[in-house]
């Protein structure tokens, strides 16, 4: 499985625009905000404004409604998520690496962790990079809507590459992972490439983190995820 496409790539001074936009709301609905107006905020011409307003929109990270005397402009998901990733670099520089805690619930998964896990392609990976070779099985842990936002930041991080590979006829996609203590032990949580479960996050450690810990479906758990 393919990573997730990146945004396309924007100058400095862009990405300044898309931050004024975002400030005066455009990342939560339309903004009426007419080229002059922007170009005060930003200290540049009229011109240099809209022009960097047209960039913006060929690109795809702003959407430009022209029908009315003010313009309204709204900022696109991939806009949104730029600057979530300038916010992430910046909270690294200032602050050092980041780390997420939440409480989340023990849930079932369907056993595929066990058979992939058992893959002698990530066997290896994991014993090279992780320092370990985990249990043949994933623990999974479902956020509660309120601690999305932290997920989301997790999955914007770098995260210790684990390689997809081919084996036997078929693709096994690639995965990140990010030391963590689960209930106070530590393990490493793994983020999938792609996954239908946006709500769960998996764990693996040397041992059953389900028995060593005497969890039980629908329990809460502790979770501390720290940026590799």
């Amino acid at each position: 499985m393919a990573p997730k496409p990146r945004p396309p790539r924007v100058k400095a001074e862009e990405v300044r625009v898309l931050a004024r936009l975002a400030a005066a709301g455009a990342h939560h609905a339309p903004v009426a905000l007419a080229s002059r107006e922007l170009g005060e905020k930003l200290g540049v011409s009229q011109q240099a404004a809209d022009r960097y307003l047209v960039a913006l929109a060929e690109r795809g990270f702003i959407t430009r409604n022209l029908a009315q005397r003010r313009q309204r402009i709204a900022l696109t998901p991939a806009a949104i998520e730029l600057l979530r990733e300038e916010y992430t670099s910046l909270q690294r520089i200032f602050q050092g690496p980041g780390a997420v805690r939440f409480t989340g619930t023990v849930v079932s998964g369907l056993g595929e962790g066990r058979y992939y896990l058992s893959q002698p392609g990530y066997l290896l990976q994991f014993a090279e990079r992780l320092g370990y070779e985990p249990f043949p099985g994933t623990l999974n842990v479902r956020v509660g809507a309120g601690e999305l936002p932290r997920l989301e930041t997790v999955r914007r991080w770098k995260g210790i590459r684990i390689d997809g590979f081919k084996a036997s006829g078929r693709t096994f996609g690639g995965a990140s992972c990010y030391p963590a203590r689960l209930g106070g032990r530590n393990c490493h949580a793994i983020v999938p490439d792609r996954t239908s479960h946006q709500d769960v996050i998996e764990f693996i450690a040397p041992e059953s983190l389900r028995n060593a810990l005497g969890l039980q479906d629908e329990k809460p758990v502790d979770v501390e995820i720290v940026e590799a």
